[in-house]
């Protein structure tokens, strides 16, 4: 039966894998001789990788308060209390880009030492799961409703990557929106004077490509 592909896709999942493989790799570093200078490489990797993915969900979190913020100013019933900017810890030492390229070409090597065994590549992560879901038939739910007058994209991930969210304001055309990765979907876009509806249509993401069905197309009413 074919297996899915070891590396998570969502980078939170990623940064989860990565912390487990750089904890083991010393266990089986002189069976597969892994160097020294490639095992605190890679606790480099997975330091600097987890402090970049909690730094940008931070931010991601900090701009959708402000969003949040500016339709109660605008619009909503009150205001809250303004959102403070993250305050980051102390970054750790810088790495060399394309930090997956070279996991992935560490992960070859492994596998391809004489000594590697699946027990080891269990324990590494470095072994997909079997493949239960066929990514052919997926195909995502969408459920919009208003948030201070903007439409929220509700949906949810059902093990995919991410979604490519389209929208057509009333044109008749359908235009790309957004890639979204963590549900739900606040389109923020400037509301029309007068009411408007708009409607939206999604497609899964795995493996950074699109995969499965169209989802049935979604409207709302809008009005500025």
């Amino acid at each position: 039966m074919a297996k899915n592909y070891y590396l998570p896709t969502e980078d939170t999942l990623r940064c989860t894998w990565f912390s487990n493989f750089a904890g083991k790799l010393g266990t089986y570093a002189s069976d597969l001789e892994i160097s020294p200078s490639d095992q605190a490489s890679v606790v480099a990797d997975c330091l600097f990788f987890a402090y970049v993915c909690d730094a940008r969900n931070q931010f991601n979190q900090f701009a959708k308060d402000w969003t949040a913020y500016k339709n109660g100013a605008r619009s909503g019933p009150t205001l809250g209390v303004m959102p403070v900017a993250p305050v980051l810890a102390a970054a750790p030492a810088l790495v060399e880009p394309n930090i997956f390229l070279r996991i992935t070409k560490l992960v070859n090597r492994i596998k391809n030492h004489p000594a590697y065994t699946d027990s080891m590549g269990q324990d590494l992560g470095i072994i997909g799961d079997e493949q239960t879901v066929d990514l052919n038939a997926m195909k995502p739910v969408l459920k919009v409703t208003l948030q201070a007058g903007h439409p929220n994209v509700g949906w949810t991930k059902q093990g995919m990557g991410g979604i490519d969210i389209y929208v057509d304001r009333g044109t008749g055309t359908f235009v790309f929106l957004a890639q979204d990765t963590i549900p739900d979907y606040l389109d923020t876009a400037a509301l029309p004077s007068g009411s408007a509806v708009w409607k939206y249509k999604a497609i899964y993401r795995f493996n950074d490509e699109q995969v499965g069905q169209w989802s049935d197309v979604a409207s709302i009413s809008v009005m500025g």
